[in-house]
């Protein structure tokens, strides 16, 4: 396999998957441009390209693009892609507290670790893993969506009641638009610009950017988000220490990843979940600046890539919305992915696995050598940063579709993230809700629709193996959210232990 990967790679190969990197960049820090849209634009411009040169360029914005959604993230705390909103809670507060180019090394590191394991994962096990996807029910993806959900704790540390309220009104958002199954308005109120639904990009750059912009007019002060930038050095084994959890992570984010339709924000909040539940004793409380929680989230999202490349490539379905668009330039090019891949163009499998792994080392280079120059956007002065945080929240909101309404979304959504954020409301559970709103409920009413042939609905949804071991994962996510269950659990251990020591 190596020699075929290899064989694969020359200059002009590597210059044009570093192309694509700096331009995955550009477009993944920038608030409402996005990968699957930058993606888009180069099918029209490669499709009379050689195949190899075309996969080469996609494939360095694709991997590169999702590093570089954290680098706002960190410093402005405006996730640069949906699947970076979990790098925001521990990205941002260690921005203010001058920690900024530790915060970019560490995403920057383990946004390669991630992005590599998945990549290795698909060349290993890309057969076994799709034949796992492809048992999931309508039933069990709404059982894993309704498993997100249950993460509301870890994303809100003080006050669970809150969190759920955020997660519900996030839910009920994302309702609105067209019913994909009975094809009817929801809560559209007679507006036909809503019938499309609520853009999740303007939500989360109102929800991040503009609500921050007017706390921080609140606050009424002009000195810069950060005083310093921090000058201490992460040593090498400061950190590979944390590759344990990253692997952890990196692996839910490959298998969210080859589920289609779920994707890097389920991943990275899923993954930062467990991390909370895992890691014992963390330096600084996740939430206030951990370490952690940047790890989780960036090797979660970035494993995604190895992952939704899978059931593209093995089955031809893609994973997300970029290898939806990688699939498209595929058949452009005359090839057909699928189960006829290995046998008819055995070499294409090989030639995205060396433009992965190109980009995976493009992180690296970028990371250490342009990030930290744009980390020093922190110390300009707010007088100057608010305007032009402002200017980039209105043109990325507009991006996405060219709409001004997609503008007097985002706003209205600053403003609703402003109120909750100055009443103790975590604004992440509501992008969760967002999230998973749509595809709980699609699925749960598919899953309806099957199971109503049976003679038992419940036992019908319910009895398959996948769909039990996933409820029992949300009841034990659940329960641990409880103070009375963790107090139990404590004591359990405790005596234990005592008698262990007795004995």
């Amino acid at each position: 396999m190596i020699e075929q990967i290899l064989a694969a790679i020359d200059l002009r190969f590597i210059f044009l998957v570093f192309v694509g990197a700096f331009a995955g960049l550009i477009v993944g820090a920038m608030p409402g441009l996005s990968v699957t849209m930058a993606t888009a634009i180069l099918v029209s411009v490669t499709f009379t390209w050689a195949v190899n040169d075309a996969m080469a360029l996609m494939m360095g914005v694709y991997v590169v693009g999702v590093f570089s959604g954290a680098i706002s993230a960190i410093l402005i705390n405006i996730p640069g892609a949906p699947g970076s909103v979990a790098t925001t809670l521990d990205g941002f507060p260690m921005t203010m507290k001058g920690q900024a180019k530790k915060a970019l090394r560490v995403a920057t590191f383990y946004s390669f670790f991630g992005t590599m394991f998945g990549l290795i994962m698909l060349a290993l096990l890309a057969k076994p893993v799709t034949k796992i996807a492809l048992q999931f029910s309508p039933m069990d993806y709404f059982l894993l969506a309704l498993f997100g959900l249950t993460t509301v704790g870890s994303l809100t540390s003080k006050n669970f009641l809150k969190g759920l309220i955020s997660a519900a009104l996030g839910v009920i958002i994302s309702l609105i638009g067209i019913d994909p199954i009975m094809g009817t308005p929801r809560f559209t109120f007679g507006s036909m610009r809503l019938q499309a639904g609520i853009s999740l990009i303007a939500a989360l750059i109102g929800l991040f950017g503009f609500s921050e912009i007017l706390i921080q007019i609140g606050q009424r002060s002009l000195e810069p988000i950060a005083g310093k930038l921090g000058k201490e050095k992460v040593s090498f084994r400061e950190l590979t220490r944390h590759i344990p959890l990253s692997i952890q992570a990196s692996l839910i984010g490959t298998f969210i990843g080859a589920l289609p339709g779920t994707g890097g924000p389920v991943a990275a909040l899923i993954a930062y979940d467990q991390a909370k539940k895992t890691v014992r004793k963390p330096e600084v409380p996740f939430g206030e600046g951990a370490i952690e929680g940047i790890v989780a989230s960036e090797s979660a999202n970035n494993a995604c890539i190895g992952g939704a490349l899978i059931p593209m490539l093995t089955l031809a379905v893609p994973g997300d919305a970029v290898t939806a668009v990688l699939l498209s330039a595929m058949y452009v090019h005359g090839l057909r992915p699928g189960p006829l891949l290995f046998t008819q163009t055995p070499d294409l499998f090989y030639v995205i696995l060396a433009a992965g792994i190109i980009g995976s080392l493009s992180i690296i280079a970028l990371g250490i050598g342009v990030a930290p120059l744009m980390a020093r956007m922190v110390l300009i002065p707010k007088k100057i940063l608010l305007p032009v945080v402002a200017i980039l929240c209105i043109i990325g909101a507009y991006a996405i579709n060219s709409s001004v309404f997609d503008v007097l979304i985002m706003a209205i959504f600053g403003l609703i993230g402003f109120v909750m954020r100055r009443k103790g409301y975590s604004v992440a559970p509501m992008v969760l809700g967002i999230v998973l709103g749509s595809l709980m409920d699609s699925n749960f009413r598919r899953a309806v629709s099957l199971a109503s042939a049976g003679d038992n609905l419940i036992i019908s949804m319910i009895s398959r193996p996948i769909s039990l071991i996933l409820i029992a994962f949300i009841l034990i996510s659940l329960f641990s959210n409880f103070k009375f269950v963790k107090t139990g659990l404590r004591k359990l251990f405790s005596r234990r232990s005592g008698k262990g020591q007795e004995e």
